[in-house]
Order: structure tokens, then sequence, then C-alpha cells
């Protein structure tokens, strides 16, 4: 099974931020789901802040796991936390930060988890965000150039490639300008209280994107104190 650790904001929060995403991108939900723009959203349903990737661990080692995120969260406090500004991963990936003071402790400590069961190292996160979108490879074109079209190296020139955050001919948006547009956002403030571990199928959901099912949820605050 392919795990992860994880925090979903609330219905309201990825609400908010869907309309946000909506004023940015110049297109309605439907246009955006079938991949226009040259960028490939993700469901809201699906957006996340991972806390730690565990990749693929046997079947068998999901007990432990649980158990494992449950005394993580059970030693942690609920903070609040609100969705707010953005930026951009290797030119390609398009995320929303995320505020809230609890967040590295939090990270730290479900990576331990899975260093201590699974013998995964952790990855070291310590920046809150979710993903929204990522850029399509230009050549990830199913059915190749289209017959006729002209060829983009000629027509740019050797050498040369599109000014940054400019929307290219084939109507392709940089995610750095869609992150510039939302760099002050700022979402409803919501309070943390619960982690969960989400197994991931490759493939599997629309458009051919992964498809997650959480696979067991632990509250945040529950031991005494």
């Amino acid at each position: 099974m392919r795990l992860f650790a994880a925090v979903r904001p609330p219905d309201a929060a990825l609400e908010h931020l869907e309309g946000a995403l909506s004023s940015v991108r110049g297109g309605s939900a439907a246009r955006a789901r079938a991949g226009q723009g040259g960028l490939r959203w993700t469901a809201p349903a699906d957006r996340h802040v991972t806390l730690a990737f565990y990749g693929e661990v046997p079947e068998g080692y999901l007990e432990d796991l649980a158990a494992g995120l449950d005394a993580v969260a059970g030693e942690a406090e609920p903070f609040e936390a609100s969705l707010a500004g953005a930026g951009v991963f290797d030119r390609r990936t398009l995320w929303v930060g995320c505020t809230g003071s609890g967040w590295p402790g939090l990270m730290a400590a479900a990576g331990a988890v899975g260093a201590e069961v699974a013998g995964r190292p952790a990855d070291g996160r310590n920046r809150p965000h979710l993903t929204v979108a990522r850029a399509r490879a230009a050549s990830g074109r199913r059915d190749g150039r289209r017959a006729g079209a002209p060829d983009r190296r000629r027509a740019l020139g050797a050498g040369r490639v599109p000014a940054p955050g400019a929307r290219q001919a084939d109507g392709a948006v940089d995610p750095a300008e869609l992150a510039h547009a939302l760099a002050l956002y700022r979402g409803p403030v919501w309070t943390v209280r619960e982690v969960v571990l989400v197994a991931s199928r490759l493939g599997a959901g629309p458009g051919g994107g992964p498809a997650h099912d959480v696979v067991h949820r632990s509250t945040i605050g529950t031991v005494a104190g």
C-alpha cells in the first residue's frame, strides 16, 4: 500500500480556496477539470496537507502505523490554522501554504512514526502546504504534435523561451503567474483536530490522477494531561 499521513482542511476552507482559484485561473470549474490551460488541477476533495510520506508499505504494517499516529495525535494539541499565500515547486507544481504553530512538531512526529514502524527515513517536511495544480509536460500530448501545427522552436527562435509568467500561444499558464496572484490569499481559520492515514492508488482517480482513501483517523489531543 502507498501510504501517507495528512491533515485535511474542512470543507468550508476548501470551498473558500476553490472560489479564490476560480477567480485567478480565468475559467470555469468544468474548464479546469478538463485540463485546459496546461494545468492539471487537483480535485478539492483530494486536497490535503501532507505530514509524512511513507511510500509503499506492506499491508501488515498498517495497524502499527495507525497506532503510531494515534500516539502522535494524542500527545499533540489542537491548533488554529488557515490556508494562506502560494508558491511553486520545480516551476511546475502550484501550492497554497498554511499558517499555524503546530505544523512543525506534527510533521516531525509523523515522520518519526514511519521511520520506527516501516524503516523509512523521515522526509524532513517542514513547509505545510497543499498542492492545487501541476503543469502538464509539453511532451505529454497523447496524440503528438497536431498536423500542420507550427514548430514552437522555430516560431520563437533558437534558444528562446516565453517570458516568465506569460500566457503561451496554446493557452498554457505559467504556475508562477497564479502563485503571484494568490500571494495575498488568506482563507478562514479552522482548528486542526485530526490526522488521517491515507492510501494512494496511482492512476485510479479522475483524469488518471491518484485516488485517495482514508484508512485510519487519529484524533488530536486525546491524551489526558
